[in-house]
Order: C-alpha cells, then sequence, then structure tokens
C-alpha cells in the first residue's frame, strides 16, 4: 500500500498554556513541541502496520516552517519510509488542507490518514477538507482499520454503538483512540532517520479562510467549598444554586 500520513506539531502536553501580549499567539518561548499524538500514536502507526503487512510505502507530511523538520525525523525514526515538509507557515486548516492537497494528487496513494484532530486546536476539521479537495471518500474517527483482498473494513465509534463501513481505495481516514498501539523510536530506527530523505516543497496559492482573533484562558477555579456529610440540605442547595447540575 502506498500511504500518506499528515502530521502536525503541538505543544507538549505538559506544556504551559499562556499567550503573547495580544492574545493572537500561542507564546512557543521555552516550550517543548512534539508530534500531535492522534497522527503519531494511531495514524502512523497504523499505516507502517498495514505497510509490513501488505507491502508498499508510508510517507509523513507536513505543511509548516524549518522548525517542524524534527517531528518528521521522529515520523521517520518510527517507521515511515519518506518525509515531506511544504514550506509554509499558516494556522488555517483549508490552507494546510490545500497544500496537502495539491502535493498528492496524481501520486496515487491507497491511503490518506491523518489523526482524528490536534490537542491544541480539537478542530477536526482538516481530514474532511483533503477529502472533498482530493475528491475522495471520507471515513471520520476510525478505531479499527483492517485491509485484505482490495477492501478496507474500518470501524469507528457513534453514538450508543460502532459502525463498520467498506472501502475500497484510493480514501481518507482520520485516526481516533484504538486504531494502534504508540511505537517508541529504537536507536536503530533513529540513526536510520538521518539517512531517510526529507523533502522540502514550495507552497502553492491558497487563500486562508479564517485567521486567529484572540486566545482567552478560562476563569481560574474558585476556592473550594467543604460541606458537611450530615447537611445533605446544604448540599443540594449549592448544587441547585451555584453549581447549577441539578
Amino acid at each position: 500500500m502506498n500511504i500518506l500520513v499528515c502530521v502536525s506539531k503541538t505543544p507538549d502536553t505538559t506544556a504551559k498554556i499562556d499567550f503573547t501580549a495580544d492574545n493572537k499567539e500561542y507564546n512557543e518561548k521555552g516550550k517543548q513541541f512534539i508530534m500531535n499524538p492522534y497522527d503519531e500514536w494511531y495514524a502512523l502507526v497504523r499505516a507502517i502496520e498495514l505497510k509490513e503487512a501488505n507491502g508498499g510505502e508510508v510517507t509523513v507530511i507536513n505543511a509548516g516552517p524549518a522548525s517542524n523538520d524534527p517531528i518528521l525525523r521522529k515520523g521517520l525514526a518510527i517507521g515511515a519510509d519518506k518525509a515531506v515538509r511544504i514550506d509554509v507557515d499558516s494556522r488555517d486548516s483549508y490552507h494546510n488542507a490545500f497544500q496537502i492537497a495539491a502535493y498528492a494528487k496524481g501520486k496515487n496513494y491507497d491511503l490518506i490518514v491523518a489523526g482524528k484532530e490536534t490537542i491544541d486546536f480539537n478542530g477536526s476539521i482538516f481530514g474532511s477538507m483533503l477529502a472533498e479537495l482530493m475528491e475522495l471518500p471520507f471515513i471520520s474517527y476510525s478505531s479499527k482499520l483492517e485491509y485484505k483482498d482490495g477492501t478496507a473494513t474500518v470501524h469507528r465509534d457513534v453514538e450508543g454503538g460502532v459502525e463498520i463501513v467498506k472501502v475500497s481505495p484510493p480514501f481518507v481516514l482520520s485516526a481516533a483512540k484504538g486504531l494502534a498501539e504508540q511505537r517508541i523510536p529504537n536507536m536503530r530506527g533513529i540513526m536510520m532517520a538521518k539517512r531517510k530523505p526529507l523533502e522540502v516543497v514550495e507552497a502553492v496559492e491558497a487563500g486562508e479562510r479564517t485567521r486567529i482573533q484572540e486566545f482567552e484562558l478560562p476563569e481560574d477555579k474558585g476556592a473550594v467549598k467543604m460541606v458537611d456529610p450530615e447537611d445533605m440540605d446544604e448540599l443540594v442547595r449549592l448544587l441547585h444554586e451555584e453549581a447549577k447540575v441539578i
């Protein structure tokens, strides 16, 4: 199978959340960054498993600046064969999807896969945009993917159960928890990643559809109120009048 895996750079899950003085950008100073976990743990690892079972090639791709190269190198260390970075710096999902679609068209990928969302923006819109631009079927929130005899069987969690879909390549898929299990790059993979190709391509013209107006932190949590376990009336009052949960 010829598989393209779209990956993003996100702040480490333990990184402090704060913004620049005008609240228009995340403050990156002194922060650690990682490959988006949904892209790494589920999308990329399952792609590599499919390649190992069926043959083929896995390419990781990112639309971003040169500072994103380390996450592509990690993808190579985990087991991807090639890496591509589209040289652009945009926060707009449509703009990034347009860039990747422009690169991928005509390259005969059987599967294009990305995580269901990034852990910093939680938009869940990139995959559907990419599929529309590629004019391919799209399956979201996949928790299981099997491929046999030219047909993919995909499980996706829906309210109250699981939906099972059969689809023939090529198609686009977004990966959710359960699709695969995390792989830790070993020393051999890390050393080999240094010799694998990382291609940088120029961006194409594409208008941005959205821009960040302002970020706003949630209000600080209030002080904890202790309630005497014998005073159920007071507990009910607080839940009703202050917490407003009953």
